[in-house]
């Protein structure tokens, strides 16, 4: 229980990798927040919260409903945290997981496109980590984004997503020297194609190449093991990496 008494928010948490990071976190000790936008989505988080409740020294979780593609929403997390766990309570644990992607030509590209895709991959993490400094704890911190290998890789059609996520590495090793004066880390973590319901947006042909591309089994990941490589950055045998954007992609992206 190495995360034990450790408070950690998972953005986009109700299904895929968010929801297997915070099971992951969980199952370490960590009391974790899951954010979600849909009101489709709330018996999803119900079911994992129930789950993670039943989990080895009965983990404390929270579903919280917020658009982080709004300007407001950091607010209401804020809110649900103190609804929670009691004003100013702390955070010691972010990890920034919520995001999107569009099939779109640079011909077929429209301001709303990128807006759609900006607003959730990029202004959200900027602006629920900024709206959470005065919350996390006073040393010790970890910061986790979730990439893609896509962040450095060129796919025909992807050019919205892929810079979004070049955009979240800049983002990841500048907050790194920022906030690493007491001791907190700031990480990428740069998932390769895992079998979740994302895929279904994605060409076939270039899956079918990444796949035999994929070092480690010629396969797609698991959310597991994507979850496995997060709970480590989030906990203390982690302290000395930093900056860091760190490909679990079965060597498929080899940084």
């Amino acid at each position: 229980m190495i995360l034990s008494g450790k408070v950690a928010i998972v953005t986009g948490a109700s299904r895929g990798l968010g929801a297997g990071m915070a099971l992951e976190l969980a199952s370490k000790g960590a009391s974790v927040m899951l954010t979600y936008t849909s009101e489709s989505s709330t018996k999803r988080v119900e079911d994992l919260i129930s789950q993670i409740s039943s989990l080895p020294g009965a983990p404390k979780a929270r579903g919280c409903k917020s658009d982080l593609t709004k300007i407001n929403g950091p607010k209401a997390v804020i809110a649900e945290l103190d609804a929670w766990l009691g004003l100013g309570s702390c955070v010691d644990i972010l990890v920034n997981n919520a995001g999107v992607e569009l099939n779109r030509s640079l011909g077929e590209i429209e301001l709303d496109d990128y807006n759609q895709i900006f607003d959730l991959n990029v202004r959200a993490p900027i602006l629920l980590t900024q709206a959470l400094l005065p919350r996390f704890s006073k040393a010790n911190n970890r910061v986790i984004n979730i990439g893609s290998v896509g962040g450095r890789c060129g796919f025909a059609q992807l050019s919205l997503y892929c810079s979004s996520k070049a955009a979240l590495e800049g983002l990841t090793r500048c907050w790194a020297m920022e906030l690493g004066g007491n001791g907190t880390t700031v990480n990428q973590v740069n998932p390769g194609p895992v079998q979740t319901d994302m895929l279904d947006n994605i060409d076939k042909d270039l899956l079918e190449m990444q796949k035999k591309q994929t070092a480690v089994g010629n396969r797609f990941g698991t959310v597991d093991e994507i979850a496995k490589v997060v709970s480590w950055l989030a906990s203390p045998d982690s302290s000395w990496i930093s900056g860091q954007v760190i490909s679990a992609s079965g060597g498929y992206a080899m940084y």
